[in-house]
């Protein structure tokens, strides 16, 4: 199938194979006939499947009729990065249309955004916050919606926008075209789509599947080594685009800090940085300035980098869900890509979940000539990023705890490859 078969506006047949596109992705094959249709849709697919272009084709195309300078689609994202990166996708997707699209979203003046919203585009893509701040001050009109797009509606839901999203659509009309895409479904978010959306299509694109580009292995130890050990495996990596992925946006300041000092080109993404500071991050990381980037999940949501080679999760995930779509970043556009996580005892439980998501063990390695029997640094003047074990009090010395590793190696367990399903 090729996207002719779409019969598209020309100018969008053009910014397609302007952009070398030609083969649609099964998310956009499956969707955008549908969504010309003027179907109600909800798509689950995960990260680098071509979501974006899956509702935007159809919304372009929609559009090119019809009255201009108002309001007609409006597109809800849960950050401002993936904000901005939805909207250059209208852009490059839409050049030669007339069609105009604009962000909404928090931590930058309202001005511009209000200009835009009062009769400079039709097409904005906000985050949940701002936007209702605006409706609330009156600068939004949304009586010309007339699509709405919930995209990466799970990720909505993680942080807390969910009774915003009911906010936003109390205040749309009922009668339009609503399309929710989400690369997982949990009942909060498959309620939600009972609520908004009018007899779906339902697009299922191995959402939770990982990637058969991807490589995985596990380096298994102890949590003072975790920062040695990524120092080391980033030297052996020698690769100009890797992401890693820390639990908190303290640690991966930290972190990045630690990449920096040891002489890697390196930036952070998470929620203490400006705009200004983020979309910096982001941009010298895809123009390749910045060889690493350690980002949270909640920041890197969005992030849409295809030539990323190394996923390397500094802490492992809270979900099986979550670690596939992390590692969806690396491997896409057909590429190969490799994604290393690095673990200790306490994350044994998630090691076998995600295993059995995969449906296979994940290799165990260990880095060849790095010391795994290095005593934890000294608190003078270092840095400690991982939780600190509490104080045993005892009388003597005793016996080790029989769980407990030993002389700073991983625990044995670790080291056990299961034997592969015959």
């Amino acid at each position: 199938m090729s996207f002719d078969s779409f019969n598209l506006h020309p100018h969008l047949n053009a910014a397609l194979k302007a952009r070398g596109f030609t083969t649609p992705t099964p998310i956009q094959e499956q969707a955008i006939p549908h969504a010309l249709a003027g179907k109600d849709v909800l798509g689950l697919a995960q990260t680098g499947t071509g979501k974006t272009a899956a509702f935007a084709l159809p919304i372009l195309n929609r559009l090119g009729a019809g009255t201009r300078g108002r309001v007609r689609a409006l597109v809800v994202a849960p950050t401002r990065e993936l904000a901005e990166q939805i909207k250059e996708t209208f852009d490059e997707l839409g050049r030669g249309t007339g069609l105009r699209a604009a962000t909404v979203y928090g931590g930058v003046g309202m001005d511009r955004q209000i200009q835009d919203l009062r009769g400079r585009c039709e097409i904005v893509v906000a985050c949940p916050g701002r936007l209702i701040d605006h409706m609330k001050q009156g600068h939004f009109n949304s009586s010309g919606v007339e699509v709405l797009v919930l995209d990466e509606a799970d990720q909505m839901f993680d942080m807390g926008f969910l009774p915003s999203i009911r906010t936003i659509l109390g205040r749309l009309p009922k009668a339009r075209q609503t399309m929710l895409f989400s690369a997982t479904m949990p009942d909060t978010i498959r309620h939600l789509a009972n609520d908004c959306l009018t007899n779906p299509v339902v697009v299922q694109v191995k959402h939770t599947e990982a990637l058969t580009t991807v490589t995985h292995g596990l380096y298994p130890v102890v949590e003072h080594l975790k920062t040695p050990l990524l120092l080391a495996l980033l030297q052996k990596i020698d690769s100009e685009s890797v992401l890693v992925f820390t639990r908190t946006k303290h640690r991966a300041k930290k972190i990045a800090e630690r990449v920096k000092a040891a002489g890697h080109s390196s930036t952070s993404l998470q929620g203490n940085l400006s705009q200004n500071k983020r979309k910096e991050a982001l941009d010298s990381f895809r123009a390749g300035k910045v060889h690493v980037l350690v980002a949270t999940d909640i920041a890197a949501r969005g992030i849409d980098v295809s030539q990323i080679t190394h996923v390397i999760n500094y802490d492992i995930t809270d979900t099986p869900e979550a670690y596939v779509h992390r590692i969806g970043r690396t491997g896409r556009a057909a590429k190969t890509g490799d994604a290393y996580t690095l673990v200790t005892s306490a994350d044994e439980g998630m090691i076998r979940t995600i295993e059995r998501k995969l449906g296979k063990p994940i290799e165990r390695r260990m880095l060849e000539g790095f010391d795994y029997r290095a005593a934890p640094a000294s608190s003078h003047g270092q840095h400690h990023t991982g939780p600190r074990p509490p104080r045993q009090e005892q009388n003597g010395p005793g016996p080790r705890p029989p769980s407990a590793p030993i002389a700073g190696r991983p625990h044995r367990k670790f080291w056990r490859q299961r034997r592969r399903p015959r």
